[in-house]
């Protein structure tokens, strides 16, 4: 297959492989953060059940029932595992996942009988003798993390569609954005900088609107900055236009 064509065709999968990770974020902005959002104010607005709430009424109120603990596991390490096996309520019984062991899940044994905060059908809490202990079906005020990859699958979905527009409308070499000179860099500071910033965003509470607002410039000031200095440029034969970078392009 001549090379022109080679590079053409890798170009045309890009801009197709590109609306896959913008349909993920648009995803992420229109469904799941908003959805997070709005499930936690509903959460943190609700108030305990009063006397004779009807049953669809129920959903929206804080109930506590009794439940018998069946057993519980505990596995740390990469493959944690933190559960307990309940039963005795009428409209549900089986397995619920905690985030770590304490303060209470770690402290039962089977038979010991426990009080579960339940909330639109799921169990928000366990509690025993004034030690509770949140699920994992929890609402959390976490949206900084939805937000920061709902960015990083954007920022990837442009990065494919420069880097294959570019070989399909340029198939000779030099590629205006060469892939081991540019587009695996910007690749590389995706896939680590937005996980490791949506964290930090976590930890230090910092609002999730900020992350969108300052990712973008940053990813693209230094994509032009790449641009700009890409070092060694490549050679008639190096930067072959396929997505694996081939040649000693950078």
């Amino acid at each position: 297959m001549p090379e022109m064509v080679r590079t053409r065709l890798w170009g045309a999968l890009l801009l197709t492989l590109s609306l896959i990770p913008a349909l993920a974020c648009y995803l992420v902005f229109t469904l799941w953060l908003p959805g997070d959002i709005d499930r936690y104010r509903d959460y943190t607005r609700a108030e305990p059940c009063a006397a004779g709430t009807s049953p669809r009424e129920h959903e929206d109120c804080l109930r506590e029932v009794a439940f018998t603990v069946d057993g519980t596991r505990i596995k740390g390490g990469r493959s944690a595992v933190y559960e307990a096996t309940l039963s005795g309520a009428p409209f549900w019984n089986g397995v619920l996942e905690f985030g770590d062991s304490g303060p209470l899940l770690s402290e039962l044994e089977r038979g010991d009988r426990v009080t579960g905060t339940v909330w639109r059908g799921d169990i928000m809490a366990l509690s025993r003798d004034g030690v509770r202990q949140k699920s994992s079906d929890e609402p959390r005020d976490e949206p900084q993390m939805a937000a920061a990859l709902g960015t990083c699958a954007g920022l990837l979905s442009a990065l494919a569609l420069a880097v294959g527009a570019a070989r399909l409308t340029r198939p000779r070499p030099p590629h205006p954005f060469p892939w081991r000179g540019w587009g695996k860099p910007l690749l590389i500071v995706l896939s680590v900088g937005c996980p490791v910033l949506g964290l930090v965003a976590v930890w230090w509470g910092i609002p999730w609107w900020l992350l969108p607002t300052v990712l973008v410039p940053l990813m693209g000031y230094t994509a032009w900055e790449l641009h700009r200095y890409p070092g060694r440029r490549p050679g008639p034969a190096a930067d072959s236009g396929g997505a694996t970078g081939s040649g000693s392009a950078t």
